[in-house]
């Protein structure tokens, strides 16, 4: 790869990871539109790490308060409303981690063809719009059950298949359980930290056995954009998300799965 692609494909990765419109669907497709070679797991792991430093910045105040509470829970059984939304990160992500770890590679070599990018964006997209008016829109991230956390963590599985967002799927389900929309987004971006840590660890180890040179100038890069696109994304778009809603992205991804029928089939 050539520094123009990482620079558009580190943009495109940071903007689009946070968002409900799925990240995995964009770096598929803007490769094949363009005709530009695959990115490989050195992209991969570089543009994931980016986003997971923007996100832990982001929240950086939320996740100290989380740690040591969650110390406390565990030393002095002293529990309050951030060690047990720190346990519930935990709980939500298993189902993610445990079926990607399993299933990676069946995922990789079978989910990737073009119908099945466009036709995850229109249903979850759609999905996502029935949750958004649906929704009572009454509770916190502070007042999830156990139930609801299960929920939400076994619906982020889904976000294994490309098109489908986890950001988005993780909103939706949160957005059906009763949670405002900033409380749907924060929980979906506090769940992704692990999620992105445990993605980019399997990944290094998979890059660390190819043969193929590492470019560091160019894994900085993809680094430093991607951080500072999907920091830029998570700001405006907890700012805007109560007045905007879910519309605007639901038709993103409806003309978005649309044109990509068209182009590919």
């Amino acid at each position: 790869m050539d520094d123009l692609h990482i620079v558009i494909l580190a943009i495109v990765q940071g903007l689009t990871e946070f968002l409900p419109i799925s990240s995995s669907a964009h770096l598929v497709i803007v490769p094949q539109l363009l005709d530009w070679p695959e990115h490989g797991l050195v992209f991969d792991v570089a543009v994931h790490f980016g986003s997971l430093l923007a996100v832990a910045f982001y929240f950086r105040h939320e996740v100290k308060r989380m740690l040591f509470a969650w110390v406390g829970s565990l030393g002095k059984g002293e529990a309050n409303q951030d060690s047990l939304l720190a346990w519930w990160i935990i709980v939500g992500t298993l189902p993610a981690v445990v079926v990607g770890f399993l299933f990676q590679h069946s995922i990789e070599n079978s989910l990737r063809a073009p119908w099945i990018v466009a036709s995850a964006s229109i249903f979850f997209g759609i999905l996502l719009w029935i949750a958004d008016r649906s929704s009572s829109r009454q509770r916190d991230e502070y007042e999830l059950t156990l139930r609801d956390v299960l929920m939400i963590g076994c619906s982020q599985i889904l976000s294994l298949i490309p098109g489908t967002s986890r950001s988005g799927i993780t909103i939706t389900m949160a957005l059906m359980l009763g949670l405002t929309r900033q409380a749907a987004a924060r929980f979906s971006f506090l769940l992704a930290m692990p999620v992105i840590f445990a993605s980019g660890v399997l990944q290094t180890v998979r890059m660390l056995t190819e043969v193929n040179p590492i470019s560091w100038s160019q894994l900085a890069l993809g680094i430093v954009l991607s951080a500072l696109s999907a920091g830029l994304c998570i700001h405006y778009f907890l700012r805007l998300v109560e007045h905007t809603g879910m519309l605007p992205f639901v038709i993103y991804r409806v003309l978005l799965g649309m044109v990509i029928l068209l182009i590919f089939y």
